[in-house]
């Protein structure tokens, strides 16, 4: 007869995000993910599979709980340009208070993993490619409600957005010059004034 597990997998799952979100996927071992998650390291292979598909796992949690948000704020009726400033001016607070600069994991992972793990590459990918689709849709919806010129490309205005907000991330993670991602903003929120 199987054994009940005495551990409810989904805070553990929780506790192994905040860890890999912490020190990052190659810095965390199997020793921290058994004291962190306080259960043993058969129960991590046994409900997980081991220490890789525990760390994709706990990243499709984090785009699960993140990227849904950033299509609700852009989907909401009535003018749209708000609400990209707002989302310009929410990936900059977040690069300036991340503190102790744990970033976004999407950025985390891409820097660290994506060139040499397919899977976490293709999270990674998904994520971006929401994001820009998110973006894409409100922009076109901008331009269609007389928001942006009839020539704007939504599309080129999302890619744009997208890499300044991953630029604003990863200046973020480091011990950067605040200023840096407040005059970027200031820039980006002016092409959609």
């Amino acid at each position: 007869m199987a054994r009940t597990k005495e551990f409810d997998p989904d805070a553990v799952l929780q506790r192994a995000l905040e860890l890999f979100w912490e020190r990052g996927y190659e810095a965390t071992s199997m020793a921290d993910l058994v004291e962190r998650l306080g259960i043993a390291r058969a129960s991590i292979y046994a409900t997980f599979g081991g220490k890789h598909e525990l760390f994709l796992r706990a990243f499709e949690r984090y785009l699960e709980t993140t990227d849904p948000k950033i299509a609700e704020a852009l989907s909401q009726p009535g003018p749209v340009l708000p609400a990209v400033r707002a989302l310009i001016d929410r990936y900059a607070e977040d690069a300036g208070r991340n503190r102790p600069r744990l970033g976004c994991l999407v950025v985390n992972t891409a820097v660290e993993l994506a060139a040499r793990d397919a899977e976490a590459a293709r999270l990674v990918e998904a994520s971006w490619n929401f994001l820009e689709a998110s973006l894409t849709s409100a922009l076109t919806r901008a331009r269609a409600q007389g928001e942006l010129p009839s020539d704007a490309d939504p599309r080129a205005l999302a890619r744009l957005l997208l890499v300044i907000f991953q630029g604003m991330r990863v200046l973020g993670r480091a011990p950067a010059e605040e200023g840096r991602v407040r005059d970027a903003a200031r820039q980006a929120r002016a092409l959609f004034a």
